[in-house]
């Protein structure tokens, strides 16, 4: 009975779930919305939102918002300066409050994404997944998952496709609220915001062992 509710639960009501509070929390946020994105263009300039394709459920390809975070600062042959350079005071307050994740809100209401799931990664890093690790795909990803309360950024990259397969399989509604209310808490103890390598986390390069 179990995991035919959480059957249902995924087929239908986490969707709806999905539209009925990312709506509230735009209209709710609205107000914090606004005056980011005012400070944003002051201390970081235009445009205000950052847009990457990402992949989201079964590989489809969206375009993903957030707010900026770096400067477009380069050198003096044009190519961007390090992430380390580019990543301001600001930039590193609007991550480590996830500030920089508001955008995502209107992801999640248009459907490419949804409030908790694997975090959509880069493009490119398609090609370099085992099969096991694909699996992350089968869901939509998410504003926040089972990754992200485990460590965020601070993990290896197999440990975060370890949990992201594991909420795969166990995609249920108190799990989702459990990661929600984790992910609060996480936001205002503003762990595991990098890597222990990085300003930010290290790109992954495919997998050492198959």
């Amino acid at each position: 009975m179990q995991s035919s509710n959480n059957g249902i639960y995924k087929r239908y009501i986490k969707r709806l779930l999905d539209i009925i509070l990312s709506l509230v929390a735009i209209i709710c946020l609205s107000l914090l919305f606004l005056t980011v994105a005012f400070l944003v263009r002051v201390k970081l300039g235009s445009p205000v939102l950052f847009k990457q394709k990402r992949p989201g459920m079964n590989e489809k390809i969206f375009l993903m918002y957030k707010f900026r975070t770096m400067t477009d600062e380069r050198d003096e042959g044009g190519e961007l300066l390090p992430d380390d350079v580019r990543l301001t005071k600001f930039g590193k307050f609007l991550r480590s409050t996830s500030l920089d994740e508001l955008p995502e809100l209107f992801n999640i209401l248009k459907g490419d994404m949804s409030l908790v799931g694997p975090r959509p990664l880069l493009v490119q890093y398609l090609p370099l997944y085992n099969e096991y690790q694909k699996r992350r795909h089968e869901v939509r990803p998410g504003l926040s998952g089972l990754a992200q309360v485990n460590g965020r950024n601070a993990i290896s990259w197999e440990a975060k496709f370890d949990r992201d397969v594991e909420y795969v399989d166990n995609v249920s509604f108190v799990g989702d609220w459990k990661i929600i209310f984790l992910t609060v808490k996480k936001v205002f103890a503003r762990e595991g915001i990098n890597s222990n390598t990085a300003a930010t986390m290290a790109p992954f390069k495919g997998n050492q062992k198959e």
